[in-house]
């Protein structure tokens, strides 16, 4: 399998070939705003040094993290400095693990089957991480006779890993992988508690008892995103989720907390490439 230099191809490539695609960075990308795409993503850090928001949970990337996000959870790399950040994105289309699934070993669970107080993350030891690596280039090192077998093969051998290890390592008080800023995570908090009814910076204020101006510093500092745009990208994220379920249009509009159905239309089909309409159509077949 080559080995991909931009997300963007990654996802592109997942999505066009329904398996998966790797995507090894060196160099800054241009980050994407808080944005949700209908693949998984396992993104695995090579040298850290940035933040990564995921829904309502800030994290701090080291060398050796590895997150694991699904197809509805909105998601975004802060810039917390400009150093450049090496970095491994795996594109995986959703119903790839489950195809390669056994009745005893569900290779998906990480993505679909978590407790409630699932962490996005784990950093990885020297020894796992020398293993996650191993996969990863036997996948990319892959050619000639039965490549695409040796690729499936050690694809298969990498989720089992990472479902391992997030098994094993997850514990219910994973808040010590999280930066709490408190004011920034109680914000947080409070948007993710109303999200189906209009929030607004006046209401903010009101209940933390913090000016509109500083609100918003503080959260664009942590989060390196608006409120309205953080607030824009849960919303869809829920509707989409509820697309995939099998709602309608309107039950998905309805449910997802937008004020009106133009700015759910016009917000959804931009994050995600096609109408709401579409999106339920492609989910449902």
């Amino acid at each position: 399998m080559n080995e991909l230099y931009s997300c963007r191809q990654a996802i592109e490539q997942c999505e066009l070939t329904h398996t998966f695609a790797i995507a090894h960075l060196y160099k800054e990308e241009k980050t994407m705003d808080m944005h949700i795409h209908d693949c998984y993503e396992m993104y695995y850090s090579v040298s850290g040094g940035k933040q990564f928001l995921i829904d309502n949970r800030l994290y701090t990337i080291e060398p050796g993290d590895l997150f694991v996000i699904n197809q509805y959870e909105s998601h975004k790399i802060t810039q917390a400095d400009k150093t450049t950040h090496e970095r491994i994105v795996l594109s995986i289309y959703p119903e790839y693990p489950k195809l390669l699934s056994s009745d005893q070993t569900n290779l998906d669970a990480c993505f679909s089957a978590r407790p409630a107080s699932f962490c996005h993350k784990i950093s990885l030891n020297k020894e796992q991480q020398n293993r996650f690596l191993y996969y990863i280039n036997k996948i990319t090192g892959a050619a000639g006779y039965a490549n695409d077998i040796y690729e499936q093969t050690a694809f298969m051998e990498l989720l089992a890993l990472v479902n391992s290890l997030f098994v094993v390592s997850h514990v219910p008080a994973a808040v010590n992988n999280c930066v709490y800023n408190h004011q920034v995570d109680d914000i947080l908090a409070y948007i993710n508690a109303n999200i189906t009814a209009p929030i607004t910076l006046s209401q903010l204020s009101e209940a933390f008892y913090l000016s509109e101006s500083y609100i918003c510093k503080i959260f664009k500092s942590a989060t390196g995103t608006t409120i309205n745009k953080y607030i824009n990208a849960r919303r869809i994220s829920i509707a989409k989720a509820f697309l995939g379920e099998g709602c309608s249009v309107m039950e998905a509009y309805e449910k997802s907390g937008f004020g009106d159905y133009s700015t759910f239309f016009k917000a959804f089909t931009k994050a995600m490439g096609i109408s709401p309409k579409k999106y339920a159509q492609c989910s449902v077949s």
